[in-house]
Parts: structure tokens; sequence; C-alpha cells
């Protein structure tokens, strides 16, 4: 079984770090490769920066070659429409951490980078699941590329997520950054609760989907896109 992880930005140093937080948790015969987006923003922070790294995350998944694909962005940019192009299944890293946080808990909390970046979480919630399960998203106001290298960053998502949970009265941790992958065990260790990282979550949840033998449907909204030419910049992803 091969997996593809996709990093939705063009920074090569996040995608190493994606990469190991796949691999620590991938089963004996699954083989992961992470790939980093050729075109779109270094790093994933505002509306405008996911809506550009949308044609590189769908140029890694229509490169085809894997049984199964993450995308390894709390947005989740270009899920529905990477569903549509790939047979095998897709896979959203907040898609993945919020249901299994769902699982652990009676509520969660996401921390997560950049304020600005707080309403889609809620809207991400609102879609993967049920009222109240998502109790609070908390920002930490650290740039997503300023998350490498800082020793003092754990210190400040542990600090965060304390305050969350008391004031959500939730039960588990989501770490709503992809950037953030390799510090899910030391925050909970140090906060007691389960502290969910949706790129290990994710790659899981596609490794399952994979050995039951299932894969995206192309049966109504999920059928490939209907054929069409496109112009300019978007030549090459046309599907005429």
């Amino acid at each position: 079984m091969r997996i593809v992880v996709v990093n939705p930005n063009t920074t090569a140093s996040m995608t190493a770090r994606i990469e190991r937080s796949a691999r620590a948790v991938a089963g004996p015969g699954t083989r992961v490769d992470a790939v980093t987006s050729t075109m779109g923003p270094a790093s994933i922070e505002s509306h405008y920066d996911e809506a550009l790294s949308v044609p590189g995350v769908l140029a890694a998944v229509r490169a085809g070659g894997a049984d199964g694909y993450v995308i390894a962005c709390f947005g989740d940019p270009g899920l529905d429409a990477a569903r549509e192009v790939a047979a095998a299944p897709v896979v959203g890293i907040a898609e993945a951490a919020m249901h299994a946080a769902a699982l652990l808990g009676r509520g969660f909390s996401v921390v997560t980078t950049l304020d600005r970046t707080r309403g889609r979480a809620w809207d991400l919630a609102g879609r993967y699941v049920a009222p109240g399960a998502c109790r609070g998203v908390h920002a930490c106001d650290i740039p997503v590329l300023d998350l490498d290298g800082d020793p003092a960053v754990t210190d400040r998502v542990v600090a965060l997520a304390r305050a969350a949970l008391a004031r959500d009265g939730s039960d588990v941790v989501v770490l709503g950054c992809a950037g953030m992958a390799d510090l899910a065990a030391e925050v909970s260790r140090r906060v007691g609760v389960p502290v969910v990282d949706g790129v290990a979550a994710a790659t899981l949840l596609v490794q399952s989907l994979v050995t039951l033998g299932l894969g995206t449907s192309k049966h109504g909204e999920l059928a490939p896109p209907p054929p069409k030419p496109y112009t300019g910049a978007l030549t090459p992803f046309g599907t005429a």
C-alpha cells in the first residue's frame, strides 16, 4: 500500500516534518511518501492562500500512483475537488482529527496558529462533527513558518491547550496545523488529555479505508468532473 501525503504549501521543511509524523504511525507494508506542492503559497494562513493552494493539491492527486491520499493542511483545501479526480480515498487532516477527537471525549478544543484562521476551523467543525462536539477554537498567534525550530512553541501550545480545556470544559485537544504534528505527544503528556495530530489520524484513516477495499464513490457528486477545456495558467488542468 502506498499513501501520498500532500503538503499544500511549498515549504519543503514542513513536508519533512509531516512525513515523519505519517510514517511513525503507518503499519507494516504501508509506504508513506510526502510531497511538497509545486505551486502556491509558502504557508496557508488566509482564504486567499487556501484558494491558491488548491491547484497544487489537485496536481499532486492527479499524478496518481497511490492507493490513498492525505491533504496535510488544517483547512482541508481542495478536499472535495481531489475526491472528484481520485478513485482512491482522500482524507483531510482536519476531517480526520475532528472525527478522532469526537470518539475520545464529550467535546474537544482546537489549538491553531493565527486568530484569522479560527473561522475556517469552525466552518469545518460544523461540517464534520455533531453540534457541540467542538467546544472552542483557540489561536496561539504563531505564524505557520515560525513553528519550526522555536523551542518556545511547545510551551505556548501547552499553555493555550490548558487554558482551552478549562474554558471550554472539553476533554480532548486537536492541533489545528500540520506544522504542529510533532508536538502532539509532548503536549498530551504535559496537559494530561488526548491530543490529536491530524496528519497521523488521516494517515491511519486512509490506511484503514484501503485495507477495507474502499475508495471514493464515483456516483453522483464525486463523479469525475465534466470534460471541458481550461485556459490560461490553468490549461493543464483541463478535463477535455
